[in-house]
C-alpha cells in the first residue's frame, strides 16, 4: 500500500510537470546530495553519534553492574547449598539468594525499559532534526528558485517505488544543487566543509522512522 501511495504521487508530480511544461519553467535539485553536504547535517548527525555513544556507555556500566550482581547471587546460592553449614543457616542464605534474584530480575527488567526509551528518544531526535534539516533546505530551494524565474522543482535523486529513478534523464541545463549547497553553506565552519555525511545506519538521511539502533 505504502509502494502504491508513492507511485501515485510519483506519476501525479510527472503529470503535472508533463502537462505544465509548456508554461512553467522547471529546474532539478539533488536533494540527496544537498542533504549530506549541508554543514548542519553534519552538525546534526555528530550530535545524535554523541548521544547514542554515551547512552551506550550508561547501558553498558548498567550490565556490568547486573553482571556483578549475578555473580554475587551465585555465590549466595552456593552457600545456600553448603551442607558443612547448619540448616537454619542454609534456610536465610536460601532466601537471601531468592532476593537477590529478585532484586536482579527488577534490574534486569530496567535496563531493558531503559534501552527501549534510549531508541524511541534517538529515533525521534533523528526524525526532528530531519525534519528540520529538510525545511530549511527546502526554503533555500525556494529562494533560488524564485531568483531565477524557475516555476518547478523536481528532484533528481527522487526514486520510484521499484527503486528506480524517478528523473530517467536531465541534461543539468537547469540544475540548482550548487547553487542551494552555496546558499546553505556559505556560513558553515571549516571543519564541517570536509566531506559529506556518511549514509550509516544511524544517518539523518534514513527515512526510516524506526529507531533501528543497537545498543549492545
Amino acid at each position: 500500500m505504502k509502494n502504491l501511495r508513492l507511485l501515485i504521487v510519483t506519476a501525479a508530480l510527472f503529470a503535472v510537470a508533463f502537462s505544465a511544461s509548456a508554461q512553467s519553467k522547471l529546474a532539478s535539485v539533488d536533494m540527496k546530495k544537498v542533504f549530506n553536504s549541508y554543514y548542519k547535517t553534519k552538525m546534526a548527525q555528530a550530535a545524535i553519534d554523541k548521544d547514542k555513544t554515551d547512552l551506550t556507555k550508561e547501558i553498558k556500566d548498567m550490565s556490568d553492574a547486573l553482571n556483578k550482581a549475578r555473580a554475587d547471587y551465585k555465590q549466595i546460592l552456593d552457600q545456600a547449598n553448603d551442607q558443612a553449614i547448619s540448616a537454619d543457616e542454609r534456610d536465610k542464605r536460601k532466601q537471601a539468594a531468592a532476593d537477590k534474584m529478585k532484586q536482579l530480575q527488577d534490574s534486569k527488567n530496567a535496563i531493558d525499559q531503559f534501552e527501549r526509551q534510549a531508541q524511541v528518544t534517538l529515533s525521534e531526535q533523528s526524525q526532528r532534526m530531519r525534519e528540520n534539516l529538510l525545511g530549511e533546505i527546502k526554503a533555500a530551494v525556494s529562494v533560488q528558485a524564485k531568483a531565477a524565474g524557475f516555476t518547478l522543482i523536481i528532484d533528481s535523486a527522487a526514486e520510484t517505488a521499484n527503486a528506480t529513478t524517478a528523473v530517467i534523464y536531465s541534461n543539468g541545463e537547469n540544475d540548482l544543487t550548487d547553487a542551494v549547497l552555496k546558499q546553505l553553506n556559505v556560513n558553515a565552519p571549516i571543519s564541517t566543509t570536509a566531506a559529506p555525511v556518511a549514509n550509516t545506519p544511524s544517518s539523518l538521511l534514513s527515512t526510516n522512522t524506526s529507531s533501528g539502533i543497537n545498543f549492545r
